[in-house]
């Protein structure tokens, strides 16, 4: 179809581009203007822009000169200029778009030019990278662009302290991880005064490596959790029972591997019922046994140590899928990570209750506006427009792509795929050529390790999540001549092969080892003026060595180019296009040559469950060898089929996980925003009164509704439910004559002034201020209790909604309607005990705001030991306590004359209510 339209239109990215690059030449006509400036007229510049943009010049009008100043600025402080591609990526980033280009086409500077530019606005611009490396790297690299400009730069990363963090986010230009901005914006969430809160108003992101973290850990969502009920013995129990089962023939279990479903035959069930001694598995008071055993079959059956996770120090930490990195703090949900704990007889940790939670896609949707960047994104620009509403803009690269792409190489087996790798490898390695081997695992990444032990090869670098600390160093000197490295897929994004090693880099390790300190090395590195003697002596060292180290790699770079540059084995095709592209893409950066290949075999897991029984049967007719490769176009374009089928089904669970996230986002959206004004200081005198008459119209409809005589009416049971709201109001007594005149509306109109004489009475015995603060932190504190009961409600309501499926329910819209009766209920929890806590305070109670959700913990799918206390600190009080009205038990208070009730004749003779009268208190403002 898109072919077709091309034919018809014109290429569209074509005319994109073409559209863009007018605005990339005005840029550019301001070259010789700007490199006319002197340094401090180039910086003043950035005050001027900021004038214009106050005094009402949009963006894209200062947009030509902006980018020409911060072009100049990278030249003076970085030995650096924008190249015109590069300066075309920056205008689409601007526009909130995608900028897909190539690796090696320096992303990292291209967004300097948005982030210069939408930092003159003074409202905040977030860079988002994958890892605190790269966010730490680029903040100190490019950080020195800002500095020179006038700008202030922060970094987001984890560890750092609450001072650090609150001062990172109120810079012009912050660089973090997205894991870090979104738990911050949770905690934000969850503070108790507004000076503890860490984020502005969330303007502009710019999300670098953007398939990685909009698409690729889209379906993970951020949890900030406490500690739940401690874990029973039940675990050990259902591990211990699951290994009695058998596979086979007379299988207890069955394995959907395709939609990674498992579940007991009628004989496992059998089983089960007899081991644990119950009539019947599926009874609902069972519940517990079928969860603990579902989840032991899943950990022992479908969680593959070193693929899935691995074993450390004693813990089950988790290997990403993607990045083949471990994602420490991490933990699996529904009690998987601690079937897995049982199942490799380490400590069964105990399970956590979520206090807040966001998916990424909907944190990211908030920002006014958001930019992405990456070398793999048009094969999911649908996903990009549908879910975030940007487009995919192809930057064509500096210079020309001359790498080989060849056809993948398919083999019967994968014993003769590994076979035929290895060879491979011992070839180009004899040769001197680099070889750099992505894998999809752990696993497999060791297996050929070991391969190449076994040929007496024992010169290569092995990096996947277990190496993770030396993953830039590696990567860097992977282009080096006789080089062979074993990555995970995703290892070391971010960091450039250079052909032949890096010189920067080795500099840098020459300076570190010479004992120079972290100051003097970026300031050596950088182009910025100074006149401290030791400084520049720094920098002098730095120079020489990298002069050196650019000599002695020049020849050894040259030979690499002869031998065809970096060579790129893939062991097998992931499920995602996009993450074989990013393997390609780290061969034949900016002109390099450069040669790629797949190797597949028939038994990949990949092949097998979605390549189909076609492929498998041109493999047999051709009736190949062992370690024979086939190399066919047809049989590239069925594994491209296999793998379109499994990103659309990916997509749609992604779509889910949103549909689903949405209808929490709403109610999220409306309890933060209420939440944000108790925090800024609103008077919520107003508010508490509405509730009161609210909670006074739900006592008093039910009984008036019956008749429309008050003599009917049944006041005691008005007086009862009254009471409950204050147990000080004056229960109701009318004379017959007051009741002959009485209609609901002067029935409600005198509850609700006895009332508000009331909450006057406590206005004057704690003070009006005190009083609105004691509001506050009520509020507060009973919203936090019932939003957190709400979300592991919610929780339970979509674990078990599509069973409405089967009822030919939409379970999609049956959690969105159910969802919001519960949420009326909660709001309508909260009105009630707000209401009652206020109308009890006393003089004793204390108006200090306490956490009542303890710390929190913040880990990306479920549960951190480490990840940071929330904000606020606090106290570890359990989540089901109660909010505490008073610290001293309460003196009874003796009377010597008898009671006036507040609607007795008055005393003092007037002939009028005693509350209409002497018992009348003045108005306060």
């Amino acid at each position: 179809m898109m072919g077709l339209m091309e034919k018809i239109f014109g290429d569209l990215n074509e005319k994109e581009v073409k559209k863009v690059s007018k605005i990339a030449d005005r840029v550019m006509s301001h070259e010789d203007e700007m490199a006319a400036l002197t340094d401090e007229q180039l910086r003043e510049k950035t005050e001027e822009f900021k004038k214009r943009v106050q005094e009402g010049e949009s963006l894209d009008d200062i947009l030509p000169e902006a980018f020409a100043v911060c072009r100049e600025g990278a030249w003076r402080s970085l030995g650096m200029k924008h190249f015109y591609v590069q300066v075309i990526g920056g205008i689409v980033l601007h526009q909130g778009r995608i900028s897909e280009m190539k690796t090696g086409e320096g992303k990292t500077l291209v967004a300097t030019l948005p982030a210069y530019l939408n930092a003159l606005e003074g409202k905040g611009v977030h860079v988002v990278t994958v890892n605190d490396y790269l966010a730490k790297r680029d903040m100190e690299w490019m950080g020195k662009l800002y500095t020179f400009l006038g700008l202030t730069v922060g970094c987001v990363v984890h560890g750092i302290s609450e001072d650090e963090r609150r001062a990172a986010y109120q810079a012009d230009i912050t660089y973090g991880t997205n894991n870090e901005y979104g738990f911050d914006y949770l905690r934000d969430n969850m503070v108790i005064y507004k000076e503890a809160m860490m984020q502005r108003e969330l303007n502009y992101a710019i999300i670098d490596e953007v398939d990685s973290i909009l698409i690729d850990e889209a379906r993970t969502p951020l949890i900030i959790s406490g500690k739940g009920d401690k874990s029973t013995d039940m675990y050990k129990r259902a591990d211990g029972f699951v290994r009695t089962l058998k596979e086979g023939e007379e299988a207890d279990f069955t394995i959907e591997e395709k939609d990674k479903q498992i579940a007991l035959t009628d004989e496992g069930v059998a089983k089960c019922e007899k081991y644990f001694d119950v009539e019947n598995f599926s009874d609902p008071e069972n519940m517990e046994i079928n969860h603990h055993v579902l989840q032991a079959l899943k950990a022992r059956n479908m969680m593959k140590r070193d693929v899935d996770y691995i074993v450390k120090d004693g813990e089950i930490v988790i290997v990403d899928e993607f990045t083949g990195r471990l994602m420490f703090g991490r933990r699996y949900s529904d009690g998987l990570h601690q079937a897995i704990e049982a199942k490799e007889n380490v400590l069964v940790r105990s399970e956590s209750k979520t206090l807040a939670t966001i998916t990424l896609q909907n944190y990211f949707r908030m920002y006014q506006k958001l930019a992405g960047m990456t070398g793999t994104a048009k094969t999911e620009e649908s996903e990009f427009r549908d879910i975030y509403n940007m487009d995919v803009v192809v930057i064509p690269t500096n210079k020309p792509i001359v790498r080989e792409d060849l056809q993948d190489a398919v083999y019967a087996t994968e014993n003769g795929k590994y076979k035929s790798i290895v060879d491979r490898v011992e070839a180009a390695h004899k040769e001197g050529q680099p070889v750099l081997v992505g894998t999809i695992s752990i696993e497999k990444s060791e297996l050929i390790a070991d391969a190449l032990k076994k040929r007496g090869i024992k010169d290569f670098n092995i990096l996947n999540a277990k190496q993770h600390e030396k993953e830039a160093q590696i990567i860097a000197e992977a282009g080096r001549l006789g080089a062979i490295t074993i990555a995970t897929n995703m290892a070391g994004r971010g960091t450039d092969i250079i052909l032949g090693g890096n010189p920067e880099f080795e500099a840098r390790k020459e300076m570190v080892q010479k004992g120079y300190d972290e100051e003097s090395i970026a300031f050596a590195t950088s182009f910025v003026q100074s006149d401290d003697a030791e400084l520049l002596k720094a920098r002098e060292e730095y120079r020489k060595l990298l002069e050196k180290y650019k000599e002695e790699r020049k020849a050894e770079q040259e030979k690499v180019v002869e031998l065809g540059g970096l060579c790129i084995i893939g062991t097998e095709r992931h499920e995602s296009r996009r993450i074989d592209n990013q393997l390609r893409g780290r061969s034949g950066r900016q002109g390099d040559p450069g040669q790629t290949q797949f190797c597949i075999s028939m038994e990949d897991d990949l092949m097998r469950l979605f390549g189909g029984e076609r492929m498998q049967a041109i493999v047999q007719r051709l009736g190949v060898e062992e370690d024979e490769a086939i190399e066919a176009k047809m049989i590239t374009k069925q594994i491209e089929n296999a793998q379109k089928k499994v990103e659309g089904k990916n997509f749609s669970i992604r779509k889910y996980v949103l549909q689903y996230d949405n209808v929490m986002n709403k109610q999220r959206e409306i309890i933060y925003g209420e939440r944000k004004k108790v925090l800024f200081g609103e008077n919520l005198r107003e508010d508490l009164i509405s509730m009161t008459h609210q909670l006074v119209n739900e006592v008093v409809d039910p009984v008036v509704i019956q008749s429309k005589f008050a003599e009917e009416w049944d006041f005691d049971t008005i007086n009862k439910g009254l009471r409950k709201i204050s147990p000080k109001f004056e229960p109701l007594n009318f004379d017959q004559e007051t009741l002959s005149d009485m209609d609901e509306e002067s029935l409600k109109a005198g509850i609700y002034a006895d009332f508000e004489d009331l909450y006057q009475q406590k206005e004057e015995e704690i003070g009006i201020d005190k009083l609105r603060e004691v509001e506050r932190m009520i509020l507060i504190r009973v919203v936090d209790n019932k939003w957190m009961d709400h979300i592991d409600a919610m929780d339970q309501l979509k674990s078990g909604i599509g069973l409405r499926g089967l009822g030919g329910q939409d379970p999609a819209a049956a959690y969105a309607q159910e969802g919001f009766d519960m949420f009326e209920l909660m709001i309508n929890s909260i009105k009630e005990d707000f209401v009652k806590f206020c109308y009890n305070v006393t003089v004793q109670t204390t108006t200090e705001r306490k956490d009542v959700l303890g710390s929190g913990e913040g880990h990306k799918d479920e549960f951190s030991e480490e990840d940071a206390l929330m904000a606020g600190g606090g106290q570890d009080v359990p989540a089901e306590a109660v909010i505490p009205q008073r610290e001293h038990k309460q003196q009874t208070v003796r009377r010597d004359a008898p009671k006036v009730g507040r609607n007795d004749p008055c005393p003092c003779g007037s002939g009028k209510k005693y509350k209409h009268c002497c018992g009348r208190t003045t108005p306060q403002e």
